[in-house]
């Protein structure tokens, strides 16, 4: 089936064919074949019948066999297509393509409706019919006629007419002129405008349409299917446009460009279609063509970009081209070589929103490009720059953009573009910059407020650049406020640098001058800082800022007290002492009284210790204020008491109102609230003992009521008490109150009262009734107190009162007792009875332990003292030691008595006992049990009574015993108890000496411990069950042998076994102790039985033996333990001298001595023992053997002395006094000697004084060094320390002085001179310089020494009188003692003696300016201080002026103060001492008795004077005004000529030019004040400058500066000479910045414009040319003829050649012929750098020949005139960067040394390749550093739009790739680098740079 329809309208399958090129088709006729339908089966079709048929305007028909398709007329839509089952023979539509009728071969008709597609009717098979089918009427039929089937024959052929060819002729001839071979089986099909066919392609049926073409149409044709070389053919055969060919061919391959751009095609694409690009350019030749299609297309490489561009350029200059050109230098500078992309390329070129682009770079954080695109398109931006793009860009910038990065680019470029493109955006931008330098103080705090200040000068126009008459209208108010904000950061940058105070910019702003100083006060950490930052920082701040000192820190003093002490928490720490810190800062004494009672009305009730120092300090001083200050200290003592209670205004007006007030203080409870309540009683006259009661209800509960109940009086106290009675009754009656709180209360309550009527009981002993009364209530509230505290019972008085209700309370407690032992004897457990309960109130709340049987036993008439002892002692018996000790210590804590004390050393004795007989117990962990039962005999002893004071002495020495043995068992072994005291006692921890410890073998507890306590036992032998009576005592020493008992025979065995045990065991010390103890207690029985004859026999017979063998090992224990102590590395001297008492004297002496003996060279042990021997010779009185010892001990303190100088004592030890002399040479040649160690030596050993020093000096002097050349021992070396000559002089003319006669010394040194090498000359002149020196003494030593009088002490405290009374010595004497503390007393010598007075207060005078003023200020002045002069310093020069003053002689007063004044430095010193010496010079003339040559001498003098006061105030002017330059200096002599070089000081024009970054110094100020001192006409010199700088003005009389220069305007001018327009123009400069423009427009007719000013200087201008203009002519003269004008007639003259190129740019005459001609006469005149910053926006100039030229000379010229540091003009403005030799200006940096501009330069290379192997050269031969240093100082303008971050960045990367990190070791440049490599993250760069630190170190 035929049902694959192909609709291939416009696809030409058949190319045109013509003159018999091909095969198919021939001739010279030109058609045109085009396919339209193809039609194809998937079956193979065998025999193909066709009709093609046609009719109507709109439908075709094609019939395939059985098929039929219903297309519109241009076979672009299916209508229909239908399949019928035989082939169809007839076909044909009607009613306007609505119905289809269709005849089949089998003889069927169809009727079809054709929108429906639907077969509306179909007649009978086999039967033949004729139809008219237009109108579908049966015309005939043939029904007889059977048929199956038949076929129509038509006159254009049927379907199996056999077509090869299609022929066209011409007629008549009928030769052929087109030829188409066509298939076998085809047809033609008519058609209204053209002829169709159908033709068989084997299994497809194709239609096409035949028409004959023009060749426009058919070039169309071909060029639209993309053939070219066809249409190439084609339209050079028709001569057709060929040009077209080629420019559709380059669209095409445009086309392919932006499709490889966008795909990122391969490289051979891309080479391709350039290359095609190129070879079809050539052959165009509209050069607009080439133009546009240069810059339109994405060329793919930045080369290829260039050359075409340049291939462009160089066939037709075209401004596109050259702007292309420039704009593609700033693509490749902003996006990069690497990075060049087509497309974007151009979207960068076509786009025209510079602005947008900029702010896009802003926003995305890229400052650097928008800097690049701002200075590359300034002028396109300034053409639509208004105040919505200033803002616009000011938000665009980023916020966290650092203002260092910011700055530059502000400075240098956009605030200067903003004053000249839109002055109006001042106001915008200052606003933007205020705001932006505000919040530098929160974004880097770092750099505040430097960072601030940087910023906001920026909008501050200069004062020349600010025109008052123009700009007002352009934010002068933000600018104002702009320059405030500059102002007040300037004066915090200098609080911060000069003052160290870091203000913030708001307080500053709030505040003043004072409160700045507030703040530096408040900031003070502490007072003792005060006086520190008053020196340094307060007292230059009001200094400088002329602000009265003592009144500024009165001031704060009262803010800081009002402050502070109006809040409850103070702002400041210890406020007052600050107050009083600065207060002691003042300097005027009425001031600082009254800031003393300021501090005293403010102070914090009640005082400080500082405010109450304060007050009384200036209570004792004498002044006119003193009454005041009494007075307020009075009143401040009544308003402290209230102001303590925080009341600060009252007004008592009745008693009521002052009851009511202390009650408020007494329920304040302070501690001085009674007193206090009690002083307004009293003042009020209000009962006390009211007052009591209130204050005693408020102390329930502190435990105070007693202590205050005692201070009262009796009657006072009693009625007090029974107040309290009646209120506690109130009290625990209450029952409805039944909580905790109420409880504890109560408790309280009454306990207080009992402590109330005990005391109440003793003050009404007298009074039997009233005592009866309170014991009853004593008893009462006693027993309620118990019953709350033990057994938690609250019973009211009332129910207590009830004998009935007191049992069941006591029934219901027993009970609970008996029940809590029943369950716990049930439960068969041991429960832990605690001694003190563990509730909040200390006590337990029934009766369940042994505690509450405690408390009930008490209410049973049983003291719990007796419980708790009987408790203990029960405990202690079963073994139970913790529990015992436990009541034992509550015991001694709470009954320390006399009871307390028996139970005490019952408990010590019963445990010594039980560790005897070693008795089982139960001890805690940890416990050290003999320590334990030692402190249990010392508290026994500390509490016992007097009768059992003995025994426990006894127990407490055996105890101390038995301790002591056990610190010395074994550590790892223990007895039941292992924690030992194992740091010093008491006593040893505070002696302040060695003391022995001895070396010994550990003992065995388990063997000495027993023993010692049987020991102890045996010392106490009496049983304690023993009857004792008063004065007995159960120890050994007081015992009785009147029974017949042998106590000693029982003690000497386990004393025996105990000794042996300890010497064994080496214990030497501890055996002595147990011996002595043991033996003094023997010693004392056996003593105090002797009173008795018998006893005394019998004792002697029993403990003989013994007491010998006893005394033997004492003496044997004593000697080994001597011997130990001595031997010990330190001598313990006090147990030593113990030792030794218990020896014999002869045994004692003997052993010291052979310690000395045998000790070498240890003076420390020998002084040792020498002083024990010393005091033992006294104890024994034996005078010699004391003075062997106390000579010992003098050599040992010797020699350890000159031990530690390295000399041995050792050859003179113990020798004879006289051999100490041997020593002095071994003195004498150790440096380390000095002479009062020489002097000290010989009184020590009684040698001649002087003969030892003549002896030290000539040894000193005789010691040389070894000339000969020989090597002494290093030993020698070591010992002998020689002397170099100025060493050995400087000790010989220390000692000398020490000498009472001198004569002696004279000969040694003579003959020790002889005695010296001859070569020696060195040591020769020492010697003769000594004895220079002996004959050059003072006066008062020449005197002693003459007179042979020895030195006195007095000397140093008074003068001598024999010299004083020589008047040639008088003034020697005088003048080195003079001082303020003196001077009165050597005036009053002064008189006596009747010298010159005045001689003595010029000579005061002098020392005080030379000893204290003078060394003042010269420090000050190299300090850089300029203020220098405090109160002591004043005091000083008022003292000086003092004495100046009193010098009698007119002429020698003056003379004195001049002196004194040519010494002072300059400033404000030297003239005050100037003018003080002026008014001494006119009281010396004013002199009526003054002789003429004496006046005559004065006159001279004071006009010297005068002079040179003039000259020292104007230096002091000059110095303060910061104008003190050499060349000013100069001229303080010629004031005129100073006034007029200060007005032409170059400040005053940087003033004018400058923002106000610097402080300029104040001309007018300075020139006043040197006026007014040197009596200079300053009008006169102003006019005369006036006159020389403008014109001459006319008569001085004018006013101001307008009605100055308001003349010059004026056209009718006549004063003075010819006015010219230069003058007009200076003056309306001027006044265009002093006035402002209403003034202008009112008086002047001047109009608020900028041309206006303009017109004169271009007028002005023209005047010098000799062209007479006006401003009105010039307004009205067309510009362009005016600047022809002057081109024809003046371009030979340089100022006319500017004047011209100034007018064309003003307006804008950009004429191309002129231009040209005129940027040679500028190259040529070299006027060209001063226009070359408006070239680059003037587009108009790109196509002028000369322009190029032109900026290679703007270009080179700098290099020519050495100003080369401007590589910004390059980058900034040069529209031809491409076409530039940067390899050549690379070149002319470097020959210049700039070498960071070169590499700078060779960064804008833009060939890639070449580029990299320039700089790669270039770095490897300059110096890195260099680099960097030049980047950072003078490519820091922001101009250059990150040219500095490349070059540090390719030269950082050039270091660490070549592996030369040393070259930035040591430079700050180095932290950059390793930055740089950490964040790019490359393992070896990484690894090399931690390498090279490793290696380094670092």
């Amino acid at each position: 089936m035929w049902s694959d329809v192909e609709l291939l309208i416009n696809e030409d399958t058949n190319t045109v064919r013509y003159e018999g090129v091909s095969r198919e088709d021939s001739g010279s006729g030109l058609y045109q074949v085009d396919t339209l339908v193809r039609i194809s089966s998937s079956n193979k079709v065998i025999i193909l019948l066709l009709y093609c048929t046609s009719h109507g305007s709109n439908w075709s028909i094609v019939v395939v066999d059985n098929t039929v398709i219903l297309f519109d007329q241009s076979y672009q839509t299916i209508l229909l297509l239908l399949h019928f089952e035989t082939d169809v023979d007839a076909i044909d539509v009607c009613l306007d393509r609505r119905f289809l009728v269709v005849c089949e071969r089998n003889g069927n008709l169809h009727l079809i409706y054709v929108p429906h597609k639907k077969i509306l009717l179909t007649r009978v098979r086999d039967v033949l019919s004729v139809w008219d089918l237009h109108i579908l009427v049966l015309v005939h039929s043939w029904p007889d006629l059977a048929i199956q089937d038949f076929e129509l024959a038509s006159e254009f052929g049927t379907a199996a007419m056999s077509i090869s060819s299609l022929q066209i002729r011409n007629l008549p001839s009928m030769t052929v002129c087109y030829s188409l071979d066509v298939s076998s089986v085809s047809c033609l099909v008519q058609t209204k405008t053209n002829m169709g066919f159908v033709r068989n392609r084997e299994t497809a049926v194709v239609v096409k349409c035949f028409t004959e073409a023009l060749p426009e149409n058919r070039l169309s044709r071909l060029l639209h299917k993309h053939m070219f070389e066809e249409a190439e053919k084609f339209a050079i055969t028709f001569q057709l446009d060929l040009e077209l060919v080629y420019k559709v061919k380059l669209d095409f391959v445009l086309e392919q460009l932006d499709s490889a751009s966008a795909h990122g095609s391969g490289q051979d694409v891309w080479s391709k279609l350039v290359d095609e690009a190129k070879n079809n350019l050539m052959k165009i030749s509209d050069e607009q063509y080439v133009v546009d299609y240069c810059l339109k297309a994405p060329w793919p490489t930045f080369e290829t970009t260039e050359k075409m561009l340049n291939h462009a350029a160089s066939r037709y200059s075209s401004l596109q081209i050259q702007e292309a050109l420039a704009r593609l230098a700033t693509f490749c500078s902003l996006h990069g070589l690497e990075n060049f992309n087509g497309i974007a390329w151009i979207e960068f070129l076509n786009s025209t929103e510079h602005l947008g682009n900029i702010l896009t770079h802003l926003r995305d954080g890229d400052m650097k490009g928008a800097q690049l695109l701002w200075l590359r398109n300034e002028g396109q931006i300034a053409l639509d720059f208004d105040e919505t793009s200033l803002e616009a860009l000011l938000c665009a910038i980023p916020e966290d953009l650092s203002s260092q990065d910011l700055c530059p680019w502000l400075r240098t470029v956009l605030v200067p573009f903003v004053r000249k493109v839109l002055p109006r955006g001042q106001k915008i931008l200052a606003k933007w910059l205020e705001q932006k330098a505000r919040n530098l103080e929160l974004t880097e705090k770092g750099s505040w407020p430097q960072n601030g200040l940087d910023l906001a000068v920026l909008g501050i126009p200069s004062l020349w650049t600010w025109k008052k008459s123009l700009d007002e209208d352009y934010g002068s108010d933000e600018v104002e406020n702009l320059r405030s904000l500059v102002s007040n950061l300037r004066q915090l940058l200098d609080l911060h640098q000069k003052y160290s105070c870091r203000l913030s910019l708001s307080v500053l702003e709030k505040g003043t001058v004072w409160s700045v100083v507030f703040f530096m006060l408040d900031k003070v950490p502490a007072p003792e800082l005060i006086a520190a930052t008053v020196e340094n920082s307060v007292l230059p701040y009001t200094t400088e800022h002329q602000i009265p000192f003592d009144e500024l820190l009165l001031q704060y003093i009262k803010d800081l007290l009002e402050r502070c002490s109006s809040q409850t928490t103070t702002l400041f720490t210890e406020w007052e002492a600050k107050a009083v810190a600065v207060l002691g800062c003042m300097t005027d004494s009425d001031l600082m009284v009254d800031a003393v009672l300021e501090i005293m009305q403010k102070a914090v009730v009640p005082w400080s210790n500082v405010v109450e120092k304060l007050v009384q300090q200036y209570l004792e001083m004498d002044g006119p204020k003193q009454e005041l200050l009494k007075e307020s200290y009075r009143l401040m003592e009544i308003r402290k008491l209230l102001r303590g209670y925080g009341i600060r205004n009252f007004n008592l007006s009745n008693s009521t109102q002052v009851m009511t007030l202390i009650r408020y203080i007494l329920k304040q409870d302070l501690p001085t609230s009674l007193q206090d309540s009690l002083t307004l009683a009293e003042a009020y006259k209000l009962p006390t003992s009211l007052i009591n009661y209130l204050h005693l209800i408020q102390l329930v509960g502190q435990h105070k009521v007693l202590s205050v109940l005692k201070r009262l009086s009796s009657p006072e106290a009693e009625c007090v008490i029974e107040h309290l009675a009646s209120w506690a009754r109130l009290q625990l009656e209450d029952k409805e109150h039944i909580s905790d709180e109420h409880k504890k209360h109560q408790m309280v309550v009454a306990q207080v009262m009992v402590e109330a009527l005990k005391y109440l009981h003793v003050i009404q002993k007298q009074d039997a009734l009233k005592c009866m009364e309170c014991e009853n209530n004593l008893v009462m509230f006693k027993a309620i107190s118990h019953l709350q505290e033990d057994f938690d019972v609250f019973v009211t008085p009332t129910n207590f009162e009830d004998p009935k209700i007191r049992k069941q309370i006591q029934e219901h407690h027993i009970t609970a007792y008996e029940n809590t032992r029943a369950r716990h004897s049930s439960k068969q457990k041991t429960v832990t009875t605690p001694v003190v309960a563990n509730d909040p109130d200390g006590k337990t709340k029934t009766i369940s332990t042994e505690a509450g049987l405690r408390r009930l036993g008490r209410q049973l008439q049983r003291t719990e003292q007796e419980l708790w002892s009987d408790l203990g002692l029960r405990a202690l018996t079963v073994g139970k030691v913790d529990k015992a000790l436990k009541i034992f210590s509550e015991l001694y804590e709470h009954h320390c008595n006399s009871s307390t004390g028996k139970v005490l050393f019952t408990a010590a004795k019963m445990l010594c006992q039980m560790l005897e007989a070693d008795v089982p117990m139960v001890i805690p962990e940890d416990m050290d049990l003999p320590a334990v039962i030692h402190d249990l005999a010392c508290q026994a002893i500390s509490v016992c009574h007097s009768d059992l004071l003995l025994d426990c002495l006894e127990l407490c020495k055996g105890t101390r015993t038995a301790m002591d043995v056990y610190q010395q068992c074994q550590l790892s072994d223990n007895y039941g108890f292992i924690a030992k005291v194992t740091g010093k006692d008491p006593h040893s921890q505070w002696t302040f000496q060695d003391v022995f410890s001895e070396d010994c073998i550990v003992l065995d507890p388990l063997s000495v411990l027993p023993v010692q306590y049987e020991i102890t036992n045996c010392l106490l032998p009496v049983s304690q069950d023993a009857k004792l009576y008063p004065l007995d005592c159960s120890c050994l020493s007081h015992c009785s042998f009147a029974d017949g008992s042998n106590y000693l025979r029982v003690l000497l065995g386990p004393l025996s076994n105990m000794l042996q045990m300890l010497q064994e065991c080496s214990q030497l010390e501890l055996a002595l102790r147990v011996l002595v103890s043991s033996y003094g207690s023997c010693l004392q029985h056996v003593t105090s039985n002797i009173m008795d004859v018998n006893l005394s026999v019998q004792v002697y017979h029993l403990t003989k033996p013994d007491c010998n063998t006893t005394t033997s090992t004492l003496n044997a224990v004593a000697v080994a333990l001597l011997n130990k102590v001595f031997n010990w590395r330190v001598v313990d001297c006090d147990l030593a001298i113990g030792l030794c008492t218990l020896l014999t004297k002869a045994e004692v002496f003997k052993i010291l001595w052979k310690v000395i003996d045998n000790t070498w060279q240890n003076y420390d042990k020998i002084l040792a023992v020498a002083k024990i021997g010393a005091n033992l010779s006294c104890l024994h009185n034996e005078p010699e053997e004391l003075k062997k010892f106390l000579s010992v001990i003098t050599d040992a303190e010797w020699g350890i002395k000159l031990g530690k100088l390295e000399i041995s004592m050792q050859p003179v030890f113990r020798q004879q006094p006289e051999m100490k002399s041997n020593l002095i040479p071994v003195l004498v040649k150790n440096k380390k000697i000095t002479p009062d160690v020489i002097l000290q030596y010989c009184s020590t050993f009684g040698l001649d004084r002087d003969h030892v020093i003549n002896q030290y000096i000539t040894t000193l002097l005789l010691l040389q060094e070894d000339e000969d050349g020989t090597e002494a021992p290093a030993s020698a070396l070591e010992e002998v320390q020689s002397l170099c000559h100025a060493d050995a002089l400087e000790r010989v003319l220390q000692i000398i002085p020490m000498l009472h006669s001198t004569s002696e010394l004279t000969e040694s040194l003579c003959s020790a001179m002889f005695k010296l090498s001859p070569y020696n000359y060195e040591r020769i002149e020492v010697v003769l310089k000594i004895i220079q020196v002996r004959s050059n003494t003072n006066v008062e030593n020449t005197h002693l020494l003459e007179n042979g009088l020895l030195a006195n002490p007095l000397c140093n405290s008074r003068l001598p009188f024999h010299l004083l009374l020589q008047t040639k010595h008088f003034w020697k004497i005088i003048s080195p003692e003079l001082s303020e503390e003196t001077f009165p007393t050597l005036l009053l010598i002064s008189k006596l003696m009747k010298v010159s007075l005045d001689k003595l207060y010029m000579s005061a005078a002098n020392h005080v300016f030379e000893k204290k003023i003078k060394p003042l200020l010269l420090e000050k002045k190299k300090m850089g201080h300029s203020h220098v002069y405090n109160e002591q310093t004043f005091k000083v020069a008022k003292t000086m002026m003092m004495y100046i003053q009193c010098i009698q002689s007119p002429e020698w007063a003056a003379a004195t103060a001049h002196k004194i004044t040519q010494e002072l430095p300059p400033g404000l010193s030297c003239t005050i001492a100037a003018l003080f010496c002026l008014a001494l010079g006119d009281a010396w003339l004013r002199n009526p008795n003054l002789e003429e040559a004496a006046r005559a001498r004065g006159e001279t003098f004071l006009s010297k004077l005068k002079l040179q006061f003039q000259r020292s105030a104007t230096e002091n002017v000059l110095m303060t005004s910061q104008l003190s330059n050499p060349e000013n200096l100069k001229l303080t002599g010629l004031p005129g000529r100073l006034v007029v070089a200060l007005y032409e000081h170059n400040s005053v024009e940087q003033r004018y030019k400058e923002t106000g970054v610097q402080n300029y110094p104040d001309i007018h100020a300075a020139v006043k004040e040197i006026a007014s001192i040197n009596n200079v006409d300053l009008k006169k010199i102003r006019n005369m400058l006036l006159e020389k700088w403008i014109c001459k003005t006319g008569p001085a009389a004018t006013r101001d500066a307008f009605h100055i220069l308001s003349p010059i305007l004026s056209p009718f001018s006549t004063s003075g000479p010819r006015l010219t327009f230069c003058h007009r123009t200076r003056a309306l400069l001027c006044l265009v910045r002093l006035a402002d423009a209403a003034t202008l427009e009112a008086k002047l007719q001047i109009p608020r414009t900028k041309n206006y000013l303009k017109c004169y200087i271009f007028v002005s201008q023209l005047e010098a040319l000799n062209i007479p203009y006006t401003v009105q002519s010039f307004l009205n003269s067309p510009k362009e003829g005016l600047v022809k004008g002057l081109w024809k007639n003046h371009s030979h003259e340089p100022q006319a050649v500017r004047l011209v190129a100034d007018l064309c740019l003003e307006y804008q005459v950009y004429d191309s012929q002129l231009w040209n001609s005129l940027l040679q006469k500028l190259l040529g005149f070299n006027l060209v750098n001063k226009h070359a910053i408006k070239f680059p926006f003037i587009h108009h100039f790109y196509v002028i020949p000369s322009f190029c030229r032109t900026w290679r000379s703007i270009i080179l010229a700098p290099f020519v005139s050495g100003s080369i540091t401007h590589f910004h003009t390059i980058k900034r403005w040069c529209p031809f960067l491409l076409n530039l030799d940067l390899i050549g200006i690379a070149n002319r940096f470097a020959q210049f040394n700039l070498p960071a501009f070169a590499l700078g330069t060779l960064l804008l290379i833009p060939c890639a390749s070449k580029k990299e192997q320039q700089i790669q050269g270039f770095l490897s031969m300059c110096n890195p550093v260099t680099v960097l240093e030049q980047v950072e100082e003078l490519m820091n303008t922001g101009e250059l739009a990150g040219i500095p971050s490349q070059i540090m960045e390719t030269v950082l990367t050039f270091i660490s790739q070549n592996g030369q990190h040393q070259k930035l070791m040591k430079t700050k440049h180095f932290s950059h680098l390793k930055q740089l490599i950490f964040s790019r993250g490359q393992t070896e760069q990484v690894k090399d740079l931690v390498d090279y630190l490793a290696s380094q170190n670092w």
